[in-house]
């Protein structure tokens, strides 16, 4: 009987200790399952598993294939590193170099602007004045005692002159038509164009002159003062064509016309036989104003270096 009391228990101890085993071993695996977990997780993350931050069985894992695919991200995160570093360094070799060009393109450019102040008021100068002028005999009166038993002549008759030259002039002038439609500024150019387009030329010269005078700061005084280095060259006056442009191109340098100046005293220059001279000014309409410039411009300056041989 006490035996039989004996299994009884044992089994009940049994029964009542398999529902706790088996629930033992299911916590156990759930904790080996999150422990791998977190060991993949660690080895993603921290890679080497430095003794210094990690304990002893945090360690990585040594099968190789493993430690390659945890090196793979931080291998390639590190090359392009590398890359990005050495563009940078590219890029600012470069950077340094498009600066030390242009410093030097500035001071090459205030050198040419300085020779061209100095040279062009003084060929202009000798240009407007003529080399030599006719010296006209003075003729001395006669004293009275001397003139007064000469008999008196009477002057011949001339006959009657053709139109002179000076009233042929005027009245090709009055040709021209003045515009009259209010804006002041507009029929002042727009004369001056007319009396150009008409290759009255000094008299177009003397008007896009007072539009210049009248009204410095506006579009058309650009206008104006191109025109006039157009008509001086047309004239067969390539010093002072030159001077017009560039002082268009100096002292507008974003009026409308200022690329057309520059061209312009280029073709000046190369009539003057100064092809150097010329080049550089094709140059500086390259560099300062490049595609910005109009087409008939670019196209004009591709003709025109090709001319000079630059």
């Amino acid at each position: 009987m006490k035996h039989v009391t004996l299994m009884g228990v044992a089994a009940a101890a049994i029964a009542a200790a398999a529902p706790a085993q088996a629930q033992d071993q299911t916590v156990t695996k759930r904790v080996d399952r999150l422990e791998k977990e977190m060991r993949a997780v660690q080895r993603q993350v921290f890679p080497g598993g430095a003794p210094t931050f990690f304990e002893g069985e945090i360690a990585p894992d040594n099968t190789p294939g493993e430690r390659a695919k945890a090196a793979t991200p931080v291998a390639d995160l590190t090359a392009r590193v590398d890359a990005l570093e050495s563009q940078l360094q590219t890029l600012t070799g470069q950077t340094e170099q498009n600066a030390y060009q242009l410093r030097e393109l500035e001071k090459q450019f205030t050198a040419y602007k300085i020779e061209m102040d100095r040279r062009f008021p003084a060929e202009a100068a000798a240009e407007a004045t003529p080399a030599s002028l006719p010296v006209v005999p003075t003729v001395k009166p006669t004293p009275a005692a001397t003139t007064a038993a000469a008999p008196a002549k009477k002057p011949a008759a001339t006959p009657a002159k053709a139109t002179s030259p000076d009233a042929a002039r005027l009245a090709l002038v009055k040709k021209v038509e003045i515009p009259s439609t209010g804006n002041e500024q507009q029929d002042a150019y727009n004369y001056g164009f007319r009396l150009w387009d008409a290759k009255l030329y000094p008299e177009a010269e003397t008007q896009l002159k007072t539009v210049v005078t009248k009204w410095p700061k506006s579009n058309q005084a650009s206008f104006a003062q191109n025109l006039l280095g157009r008509a001086y060259l047309d004239e067969g006056k390539p010093s002072l064509a030159a001077v017009a442009f560039y002082n268009n191109y100096k002292d507008r340098p974003s009026g409308p016309r200022a690329p057309h100046s520059l061209m312009y005293m280029g073709v000046a220059l190369e009539k003057l036989g100064r092809k150097a001279d010329a080049c550089k000014a094709f140059r500086e309409l390259d560099d300062v104003y490049g595609d910005k410039a109009p087409q008939d411009v670019r196209t004009d300056a591709a003709a025109a270096k090709a001319k000079a041989g630059c």
